[in-house]
């Protein structure tokens, strides 16, 4: 039964990755920024939040979540689905790119965080690159 549904409505990994991904991102912003700002974060950011506010940063977090995640529903749009790719990379290369700063200068604790969001980043970007296997009904029978 769920083959079947996964046939019709054109199940996909990378767009399951999306939507699961995004989700998260919208959550992480709104509750883990937004709603409850942590020290080591609001530290490690301090060279972008003397220009932009922390608030503002994790509503951006919520939009590229959402953004991510309303990419992956749609199916047979791989334009959108690089924009929702996008959206996941950008505040992820972000936050490693601002701890990888404040862990060289003012707040070495912020390594281990700008190892995890560059790694992540990185991740994003190769499965951006993948393409779903195909459809078992399709694949080459090994003899």
């Amino acid at each position: 039964m769920l083959g079947g549904i996964a046939r019709q409505y054109g199940f996909s990994r990378r767009r399951a990755f999306l939507i699961s991904v995004g989700i998260g991102w919208a959550l992480y912003g709104g509750l883990g920024i937004v709603g409850n700002t942590r020290y080591g974060t609001a530290r490690g950011l301090s060279g972008v939040t003397q220009y932009v506010p922390l608030t503002v940063l994790g509503w951006m977090w919520v939009v590229c979540g959402i953004t991510a995640a309303l990419a992956g529903l749609l199916v047979g749009c791989p334009r959108i689905q690089a924009l929702g790719y996008a959206a996941l990379a950008t505040p992820a290369g972000l936050w490693a790119g601002a701890f990888a700063v404040a862990a060289a200068t003012t707040f070495p604790a912020a390594v281990g965080s700008a190892c995890g969001w560059g790694a992540f980043t990185i991740g994003v970007v190769l499965v951006s690159g993948m393409d779903d296997p195909p459809l078992p009904h399709l694949r080459k029978k090994t003899p």
